[in-house]
């Protein structure tokens, strides 16, 4: 997975050991949801599986729509627990279009159809992030800009690191993984402390060698704070026509600044943004209220030797 150097990297989405353990421990989750508890009146937990005889299936995994595929390997992990077998045919962050296969799941009838529905709903909305967030890396590409399109924490709860990685494969740019790998300085804090600067300061003293971002809300906040140097600042609600005051008064007090665009963002209007000079846009939709891509699992024909 390859993101923007400018920001600072955010490790847990590339550690194979973490993010096997979030995998198994979000499958393990959706499944006890489907599984866990038994039916009333004495019924197994799924009696519909009465209506299968004792066959081995296949189903094909089919996307329905155009988009970008993520999330293979946690659905992977649904099926190794439920013992079913999934074979990917394509990788995270391929572009398909509809009717391409991207995935096999292999078992019993039973097994295979227990496994569905969880795979596929992890699977479809890590590929909703992904479309999404490829949909906004197509906007901000405009001639001249070079915009980042990043998240925020505004996650599901439990589905941070498969959101995160789904932004990625999208061709995005992660902002912080939680509070602990970088610092931003926000509005609340703000007024918590004595403004702006002071909040700022208090960051910078107290660990100088973390990352911090410092959101301001308007074009005199931004003198103050580019005047000491920061790394980066936030953008909060400004429009277009400030956001480009915005960019040259960065240009002209601290060069080296990265200015990032956030609040009330739209698709429609992010390439304007992006024609302004910006670093990166931070957009909470990708994550907290993204429509899931549409994913289906059609089973092949039954081979009547198996019965």
């Amino acid at each position: 997975m390859t993101v923007d150097p400018r920001f600072p990297a955010t490790p847990a989405l590339h550690d194979p050991a973490r993010v096997r353990e979030e995998h198994r421990r979000l499958a393990a989750t959706a499944l006890a949801e489907d599984l866990g508890d038994p039916g009333p009146h004495g019924a197994p937990a799924d009696p519909t599986s009465a209506a299968v005889p004792d066959v081995r299936v296949t189903g094909d995994v089919v996307v329905r729509e155009a988009g970008v595929v993520s999330g293979l390997d946690a659905a992977a992990v649904v099926a190794e627990l439920t013992g079913a077998t999934f074979t990917p045919l394509c990788a995270d962050g391929d572009p398909v279009t509809p009717g391409t296969t991207v995935a096999r799941i292999d078992g019993d009838a039973v097994t295979v159809l227990r496994t569905e529905r969880t795979a596929l709903n992890i699977l479809s909305h890590a590929s909703g992030v992904a479309t999404r967030t490829a949909a906004w890396v197509a906007a901000v590409a405009v001639p001249g800009a070079r915009v980042a399109v990043r998240d925020t924490r505004k996650t599901l709860p439990g589905m941070r690191l498969l959101q995160k990685r789904a932004v990625v494969h999208g061709g995005g740019t992660p902002h912080r993984y939680g509070l602990t790998d970088q610092a931003m300085v926000k509005d609340n804090h703000v007024l918590a402390a004595d403004g702006v600067l002071d909040a700022w300061r208090r960051v910078r003293d107290a660990h100088p060698d973390v990352w911090c971002e410092v959101e301001v809300d308007d074009l005199d906040q931004l003198r103050d704070v580019l005047a000491h140097g920061p790394r980066q600042v936030l953008l909060d609600n400004f429009d277009v026509a400030d956001t480009r005051r915005a960019v040259a008064e960065r240009d002209r007090l601290c060069p080296s600044c990265l200015l990032e665009s956030s609040g009330g963002l739209t698709l429609d209007r992010a390439a304007d943004y992006a024609a302004c000079g910006i670093d990166s846009v931070a957009v909470g939709e990708l994550t907290h209220s993204v429509r899931a891509l549409d994913i289906g699992l059609d089973l092949r024909p039954v081979d009547p030797t198996s019965r």
